[in-house]
């Protein structure tokens, strides 16, 4: 809360000090709104309203709530203030007589600003510019810039209602004009919707015909796509072939199978041959009947033999008749197992026959697939391309047949709700409502300007700103002199002489003793005061200083070390003719002069010489410095500003502390941080600063006690170095 406190307090201060920079702007600002709104032409304003809605059912949304279209209103407040409607409110007044004559003299320029606004329309180029081979054309357009120009949209919140008005300096032409507005907007959009209809029905018409023509061109090329590949077969085909494929596999498989068994089979039979071995073991010979036949007749052939050789010799009829029988049996067997080998040699080659008959037959299907397939691909590539032809048309024949039964109608509802009545009284200007908005701007737009101002001054003014931002201490300040009249001619250098109990010598005073203060072991004795720039008020508070400290019993030797422009001789009325530069350079003459108080001696700076830093910075005066701290208990030196020469760096190094003097609201903040720099640089020590020149009740700050209420005339110090420098 403090700190808000003392934020706002500096506000507070800034706007007291700016605060003739707020009055000048309130009043210029006051000035200039009265002086438009008590010249300005009075101007009447007549309204019309109208309900503008959608004609087709919006969208209701889960919650019930009506579905809003800015885009919509927006759009339609685009067209009341379209060309268009202008130049129909022109063509629909233009025989009237009270029309006529306001616009009769519309093309002449009214000064600077109509002839600037003809010169734009020049550049233009459009309708609007000016057509000097056509007068009549060039006074039609611009009559209808001037429509345009008065014509306001005003939309009513939470309603469908639209206000439509019209500025004009007479009433009866505001309510004539307006009401044609109406009238023109409804026709404009009739216009604008039949136009769009026809327009999109044209459209329409010639994309109806181009995809009729492409639908015919795709429907007879695939007719004679079908026609030249038979494709109607080609489709029973389609449903057979793939059978086929399926039992041809099937049978080539089968017949690879049986190929190869009887392949193993006569192979077999070829070994058995050629290692003379009985075929009549292997299965498929056994399992033949007759061979099986023959072979039991051969088993009982030969136990018929063993029997009867039993009983009768090998020579016996009986014997020599069953032994042939028994061959002639064996005999047989073997013609039976030779066909029954040929016979599977037979249908071996036949199997190996078959079985490449069947890979033909396959690979011919096969092909066979892949051709109907072919052709029913680009089959149905004409096909679906006629379905697409057939559906875009359709879609198309049945949008323009919606649009021709749409096009009696609007998809905007407008109806005149209330006609325009002569206005009674002028809408502008709103004279209290100008200067209320005046007041408010001046104050407004001079408290911004103030604080653009305060911004904008990087110059010393407070003590707490400049301790922060330098970070030096501030031993005192000095309010601004004024006097009583403008041939007063007191000086602020003799101010504790002339005006010992005024606020400013007790503002000298308060400096003395801060300066005592200064340090925790002992006074300084030797102190060099100086400032940035000249005219800033150091001589005015060396030679003060000096007074306040005699006059506390004190003996003070107060050296003008000003050896460029010195001004404390004529302060006092002493001679200059002797003094430092004299004594620097080996003169014995006598240096020290009487001060105007007991306590306090002078010693002038004497002639200017042509070397002031190699003289201050000889050893010469350093004895000097020795020498007169030894008879005096304080010693002050006044010098020349630190920006301009180096002396006061030379000086600063030989005293106990130097003092900076800056003049509020002149001396900027990079001046002094540059001055301190190079003093720190050099290894002086920096007692503090001097704010001189404050005033008070100028500029805001919080030191009404260093006003000085004697005089009505202000001047500042360091005013008089001025006139000197001069």
């Amino acid at each position: 809360m403090q700190s808000q406190e003392i934020h706002l307090r500096d506000y507070y201060r800034i706007l007291k000090k700016r605060r003739y920079v707020v009055y000048t702007f309130c009043s210029i600002t006051i000035a200039l709104v009265v002086l438009f709104t008590f010249t300005a032409t009075p101007l009447y304003m007549a309204d019309t309203r109208l309900l503008i809605e959608k004609a087709e059912q919006y969208t209701i949304s889960e919650f019930g709530f009506t579905a809003h279209d800015p885009e919509f209103y927006a759009t339609q407040y685009k067209l009341i203030k379209s060309r268009p409607v202008a130049k129909k409110v022109y063509e629909a007044l233009k025989g009237d007589a009270l029309f006529r004559e306001y616009f009769e003299k519309i093309g002449e320029p009214k000064g600077l600003k109509g002839k600037v606004k003809g010169i734009l329309m020049l550049f233009r180029g459009d309708d609007a510019g000016i057509n000097e081979l056509d007068p009549e054309s060039e006074k039609r357009n611009l009559t209808i810039e001037a429509i345009l120009e008065n014509i306001t949209v005003r939309p009513e919140f939470d309603t469908k209602l639209v206000t439509v008005s019209y500025y004009s300096r007479d009433p009866e032409l505001a309510r004539l004009v307006v009401n044609e507005v109406a009238n023109a907007y409804i026709e404009a959009l009739f216009e604008l919707r039949m136009d769009s209809s026809h327009r999109a029905l044209q459209w329409m018409s010639r994309k109806v015909d181009e995809e009729r023509k492409n639908l015919d061109d795709s429907d007879t090329g695939l007719q004679r796509y079908m026609r030249e590949n038979d494709i109607v077969t080609l489709e029973d085909r389609l449903a057979i072939v793939p059978q086929k494929l399926t039992e041809l596999s099937t049978q080539l498989t089968r017949s690879e199978t049986r190929r190869e068994e009887l392949e193993t089979l006569y192979s077999k039979i070829r070994s058995l041959r050629a290692l003379g071995k009985d075929l009549d073991s292997l299965p498929a010979i056994a399992a033949d009947k007759t061979v099986s036949s023959l072979r039991e007749q051969i088993l009982k052939g030969d136990q018929k033999t063993i029997e009867l050789s039993k009983k009768y010799g090998r020579k016996h009829p009986v014997m020599i008749e069953s032994i042939e029988d028994l061959a002639q049996l064996k005999k047989k067997k073997a013609q039976e197992i030779g066909r029954v080998v040929e016979s599977i040699k037979n249908e071996y080659d036949l199997s190996v026959s078959n079985e490449q008959n069947l890979r033909r037959q396959l690979s011919e299907t096969k092909l066979e697939a892949h051709a109907i397939n072919e052709k029913f691909v680009h089959y149905n590539a004409l096909k679906r391309e006629v379905e697409t032809n057939r559906q875009l048309f359709e879609s198309l024949l049945k949008k323009m047949r919606e649009e021709s039964i749409e096009e009696e109608g609007q998809t905007v509802n407008v109806m005149l709700v209330e006609m325009a009545r002569t206005p009674k009284k002028p809408e502008k200007p709103r004279k209290a409502l100008n200067l209320l908005a005046g007041l408010f701007m001046g104050m407004f737009g001079g408290v911004l300007l103030a604080f653009f101002f305060e911004y904008f001054d990087n110059t010393v003014k407070a003590a707490e700103d400049a301790e922060e931002k330098l970070g030096i201490p501030v031993l005192g300040m000095v309010s601004f002199l004024k006097r009583e009249q403008k041939e007063d001619e007191r000086h602020i250098e003799r101010i504790v002489l002339e005006e010992p109990k005024s606020t400013f010598t007790e503002n000298y005073k308060a400096l003395r003793t801060a300066i005592m203060l200064s340090s925790a072991d002992s006074a300084p004795k030797s102190i060099l005061v100086t400032s940035m720039l000249p005219a800033e008020g150091k001589t005015s508070t060396a030679v003060n200083l000096a007074l306040v400290i005699a006059q506390s019993v004190n003996k003070v030797l107060l050296v003008d070390t000003d050896l460029r422009k010195p001004r404390i001789h004529n302060i006092f009325g002493i001679s200059n003719k002797s003094g430092l530069s004299t004594y620097l350079v080996g003169s014995n003459a006598k240096i020290i002069k009487e001060g105007p108080s007991p306590n306090l001696n002078i010693v002038p700076s004497g002639p200017i010489p042509p070397n002031p830093s190699e003289l201050l910075g000889s050893e010469k005066f350093a004895r000097f410095i020795s020498s007169m701290q030894e008879r005096y208990d304080v010693i002050i030196f006044d010098s020349p500003p630190v920006l301009t020469v180096t002396d006061s760096l030379v000086l600063s190094k030989h005293m106990d502390g130097t003092i900076v003097v800056a003049r509020a609201a002149k001396t900027s903040y990079e001046a002094v941080r540059k001055g301190l720099r190079q003093i720190s640089d050099v290894g002086s020590n920096v007692l503090g600063l001097l704010i001189n020149a404050i005033d008070a009740r100028k500029g805001g700050y919080y030191y009404d006690y260093y006003y000085y209420h004697k005089y009505d005339y202000y001047y500042s110090a360091g005013e008089d170095e001025d006139k000197e420098q001069e």
